[in-house]
């Protein structure tokens, strides 16, 4: 079973911080061999979804309120830690991270920038494509909602 922790910046402790920034640089840099600026001095607008297993950080989502990142609430740096994908974690940390929008924020419109080979994961989710494909970070994506 897949532990939830939800936080906001500012309860991380150093140990929690840490192990986060490491699985999303694990995945968003090194696995997918992108050189971008992951500590984008957003993270302390955000709630955090974090999942343990074990007490080891293996998902993670950060949630943003309508307006801080786009007019919608949004979802992103959703990562699953390679070892533990196919447990059905990604899945998991989502509708998790839709719970918070739907009682942090009492919204249900949320807008993503799905890495375009993840569109049937999110599509099973509820959102549906909006918009043409776009490179970032070199990287096709494409924008996502889900009202």
């Amino acid at each position: 079973m897949l532990e939830i922790k939800v936080m906001n910046f500012t309860e991380f402790n150093t140990e929690e911080l840490y192990n986060v920034l490491q699985l999303r640089s694990d995945i968003f840099v090194v696995e997918q061999d992108c050189v971008y600026l992951d500590i984008d001095g957003k993270d302390d607008k955000a709630v955090h979804v974090v999942g343990l297993k074990d007490n080891k950080v293996v998902a993670y989502t950060r949630v943003f309120k309508p307006c801080d990142y786009f007019d919608e609430a949004s979802i992103g740096r959703v990562a699953v830690h390679k070892e533990y994908r196919k447990f059905g974690y990604g899945k998991i940390i989502m509708q998790a991270s839709i719970k918070v929008v739907e009682e942090h924020f009492n919204r249900t419109e949320i807008k993503i920038s799905a890495q375009k080979y993840l569109t049937k994961f999110y599509s099973d989710l509820g959102f549906n494509t909006i918009g043409e494909e776009y490179l970032e970070d070199g990287i096709p994506h494409i924008g996502m909602l889900k009202t």
